[in-house]
């Protein structure tokens, strides 16, 4: 359970970092899909990170500020 959490925070916040950099580079379709997805993803997180326990709570924050960092490193490689 703890792998889905975490695999679900780092895909949210993944997606948010790699459209912050196709914002930042006018890249339209790139952040039409990201869009998508994070929202997308977003309907599936709300509940379980925030009635998780604190566990659940800390595995999902690793998840994503793991997510930001590949994001930001692909991203780059990408564009």
């Amino acid at each position: 359970m703890l792998i889905k959490l975490f695999i679900t925070g780092f895909l949210q916040v993944f997606f948010v970092t790699v459209n912050t950099y196709f914002i930042s580079k006018s890249n339209l379709l790139g952040v039409a899909i990201c869009g998508f997805t994070i929202s997308f993803l977003w309907t599936a997180n709300v509940k379980r990170a925030a009635f998780g326990t604190m566990t659940d709570r800390i595995t999902y924050s690793f998840g994503a500020m793991t997510g930001g960092l590949l994001g930001l490193l692909l991203a780059k490689i990408i564009i």
